[in-house]
C-alpha cells in the first residue's frame, strides 16, 4: 500500500538513505554539513522547505521536497518542486507519480496558481514522467554562484 506523507523526525534515517540514493544519481558530493542543515530545514516549521514521503507498506521509498513563493505572474502563490526522489528498487510502482499528485492536491487546497519543477535535458526518464502531467515550458535555467 503506497502512502504520502510529511516527513517527521523520527524518518531522518530514511531520509537520509534516500537523500544519499539522490545525490549519487546525480554524482553530487555536498560540502560538508549541508545534509544536516537540509534536514534541519525540512523539520523546522517556521522554513517554507517541506518533505513529503512515499511509503510502501509503511517504509519510505522516495521524497518530494517542495515550498510555494509568491509570483510577479499570477494573482497568488507557485509551487516549487526542488528535489524528486524514488529509490531504485521502487520506481516503476507509480511513487513518482504519485508524489506529483500530492502536491497537485496541496497546491489546490491552498490556492496556488502554479506548480513548477526543474530537469536535466538529458534525464529521459524523469521527462516521460514530468511530459505527462505537461509540457516544458521552453525555459532554461542560469545558475550563478554567489
Amino acid at each position: 500500500m503506497v502512502e504520502i506523507r510529511d516527513a517527521t523526525p523520527s524518518d531522518e534515517g530514511d531520509f537520509l538513505r534516500l537523500w544519499q540514493g539522490f545525490t549519487e544519481g546525480y554524482n553530487l558530493t555536498l560540502p560538508d554539513g549541508v545534509t544536516a542543515f537540509t534536514w534541519a530545514r525540512l523539520m523546522d516549521p517556521a522554513n517554507p522547505l517541506t518533505a513529503r514521503l512515499a511509503c510502501i507498506d509503511g517504509v519510505p521509498q522516495g521524497f518530494a521536497i517542495h515550498q510555494h513563493h509568491p509570483s510577479t505572474w499570477v494573482m497568488g502563490d507557485d509551487g516549487y518542486l526542488e528535489d524528486l526522489f524514488v529509490a531504485p528498487q521502487a520506481r516503476g510502482q507509480g511513487l513518482g507519480r504519485a508524489l506529483i499528485e500530492d502536491l497537485i492536491a496541496i497546491g489546490r487546497a491552498r490556492g496556488w496558481q502554479r506548480l513548477y519543477w526543474l530537469t536535466e535535458i538529458s534525464n529521459t526518464t524523469a521527462r516521460r514522467l514530468y511530459d505527462s502531467f505537461c509540457a516544458d515550458d521552453g525555459h532554461i535555467r542560469y545558475r550563478m554562484r554567489l
